[in-house]
């Protein structure tokens, strides 16, 4: 290769790398100011049912354990929803996909006809979590604890403090303390203090003027490393585009109910119907479905 064309080539790429870098700079502005209009979305307050969550576990696992239930707490997935839209929920997922059969829905009015498209909805699911874990050398978590016990946050953490920082009991100066979901997390001041706690495992302690057997074990901290997401649609769910805005809030809600429960359309029972006006903008919170 000649001294010319290596000077091109590096010229080349030094374009092809600035290109990238802007192109880069241009989607992280995108994300930013979409992150800040959706702190600005109403929330629709509908509930909606979010799709089943395929999760995949890569680790280690243990035999005669007790498994809980459920392994997802309080999942959410927020969706936003443009102004001149509305989100239709079915009784049936049969319905849904039926409807979703015509991309545009026509609609009749005494003086006009609405256009509106249909699209399915599709939510970001996460299936696949890699976690790095920790133990901590100086905190601990606490847990054990009755479901009718009458104290709050405050007295909770209180009590625990006192119990645990005393010599007598095994603990030691208390720096940290958290309420978690199933337990609390205790910070200790030294290394062999919590190290002396988990050794001994457990403790009957005075809560609320009776005693309860708690359990006292290592506290992991963890770090995502990877996530994986792919998109999932909600199977009786459909997004309706594009509604002009002709008519009331309350009255173009009837209109598009009225519609989409007519089998000559496709449609069927409609479970939930919520309406986002043009010039508005809406978010639609997906939980996941009591059991």
């Amino acid at each position: 290769m000649s001294v010319a064309q290596d000077a091109a080539l590096r010229e080349n790429l030094f374009h092809s790398l600035q290109e990238e870098q802007t192109r880069l700079k241009m989607r992280l502005q995108e994300l930013q100011q979409l992150k800040r209009e959706l702190r600005n979305f109403p929330q629709v307050q509908d509930p909606f049912p979010m799709p089943e969550v395929p999760l995949v576990f890569r680790g280690h696992t243990q035999q005669n354990r007790e498994v809980p239930k459920s392994v997802v707490s309080n999942l959410q997935i927020c969706y936003p929803l443009p102004g001149g839209s509305a989100l239709v929920t079915f009784d049936d997922p049969k319905v849904a996909n039926q409807v979703l059969q015509q991309k545009e829905h026509k609609i009749d009015l005494e003086e006009c006809r609405l256009r509106v498209q249909v699209q399915p909805l599709e939510l970001p699911m996460v299936t696949t979590i890699q976690v790095s874990s920790q133990k901590s050398s100086r905190r601990v978590l606490v847990s054990g604890f009755p479901a009718n016990l009458k104290l709050n946050e405050e007295e909770l953490l209180d009590k625990l403090e006192i119990f645990f920082g005393k010599t007598k009991n095994g603990g030691g100066d208390v720096e940290t303390r958290e309420l978690l979901h199933g337990g609390v997390m205790l910070g200790f001041a030294k290394d062999e203090v919590a190290q002396n706690l988990c050794r001994i495992g457990q403790f009957t302690v005075p809560l609320g003027g009776q005693q309860f057997p708690l359990q006292v074990s290592p506290y992991m901290s963890g770090e995502i490393q990877k996530a994986e997401i792919r998109s999932q649609p909600v199977p009786k769910s459909v997004l309706v585009l594009n509604i002009p805005d002709v008519l009331d809030g309350p009255e173009l809600q009837d209109i598009l109910q009225i519609h989409f429960q007519k089998p000559t359309r496709g449609g069927g029972e409609v479970e939930t119907l919520t309406v986002v006006p043009p010039g508005e903008r809406g978010l639609a919170i997906f939980t996941a479905q009591s059991s």
